[in-house]
């Protein structure tokens, strides 16, 4: 079997402000963790493309993908982005996230069974704005994408971040090609929730047993739906040291539920897309070492 196929490019570090409300080091550490781990040559970690303005467009409004392209957003627009100062980078790195979750998907679905980007998972970005560090939506323009190519009629859009996907659930109202699914904190950013097709919420300090028993409970109601493709939102900021996630899950609780997920995988045989998410733990080697068993993990899948 190939390596897992893993995208990742510096900008995903240096094209944010180290000084930004944001832990822009977690992608280098992570990159570098997952080198010095990876002695059997598992992962195979590649350099996104750049993605298109009319990728973008296949899911955000001209006027809104213009204006950030063009460096043109209102400091209102910016100010709920929230990933202030901006570099100039902000742009190239944008569109090498976006690019790394479409060269993902390009593996999926060539016959690798399952690939991922070592970003992304921008769940909060609307068609005409971003929010919450998201600017674009990279689910979305995978899913738009994906739709529009031979064999590939139905995705399910699983969202494990502790933050609910707003973004995408709203992007895909009423669209039975895309079934939107998120387990989150109800008490968490977005304050106002949107509507998935199934919204799973849980109270502040939940751990491990129930969190892991709504997921088998979910899981088991996907089994008897019929899916071409799954995309995994899988974020870490459900830890109990996240600084903003309010559950309280460990790092082994963590492990099982992406255990479970790529148990169920492989079980309905379809191919599966990893989109990082979020993950602000304090400190922040809990919040790699989280995406660290995440990557290594999907990695086993491959072989």
């Amino acid at each position: 079997m190939p390596a897992f196929p893993l995208y990742y490019h510096p900008l995903y570090s240096d094209g944010l402000d180290r000084t930004a409300r944001f832990p822009v080091e977690r992608y280098r550490l992570l990159a570098q963790r997952l080198k010095k781990l990876d002695t059997s040559g598992q992962i195979a970690v590649k350099e996104p493309r750049l993605a298109t303005r009319d990728e973008v467009l296949l899911v955000h409004d001209e006027l809104y993908v213009e204006s950030f392209l063009n460096g043109h957003l209102s400091e209102k627009e910016i100010r709920r982005i929230g990933l202030k100062p901006w570099k100039k980078e902000i742009i190239a790195r944008t569109l090498r996230l976006i690019g790394g979750a479409l060269d993902g998907l390009d593996e999926v679905l060539s016959g690798i069974p399952i690939a991922g980007n070592m970003a992304g998972g921008t769940h909060h970005a609307f068609r005409g704005e971003g929010s919450g560090y998201c600017i674009f939506n990279d689910l979305a323009v995978c899913a738009e994408s994906a739709l529009a190519r031979p064999g590939i009629d139905r995705i399910l859009i699983l969202d494990l971040d502790v933050h609910q996907g707003d973004g995408t659930a709203e992007i895909f109202s009423g669209d039975r090609r895309v079934f939107t699914i998120s387990l989150h904190g109800i008490n968490n950013f977005p304050f106002r929730k949107k509507k998935s097709d199934l919204d799973y919420g849980f109270e502040d300090g939940t751990g491990d047993g129930e969190y892991l028993n709504a997921l088998d409970e979910v899981l088991r109601f996907l089994s008897g739906e019929n899916f071409d493709l799954v995309f995994f939102q899988a974020g870490v900021d459900g830890l109990a040291s996240d600084a903003v996630g309010l559950l309280n899950l460990s790092r082994e609780g963590m492990r099982e539920r992406n255990k479970r997920v790529f148990d169920w995988r492989r079980k309905i045989d379809r191919p599966l897309l990893v989109f990082m998410g979020g993950g602000y733990a304090k400190p922040i080697d809990d919040t790699v070492d989280a995406f660290c068993d995440l990557f290594v993990a999907a990695a086993r899948e491959s072989f």
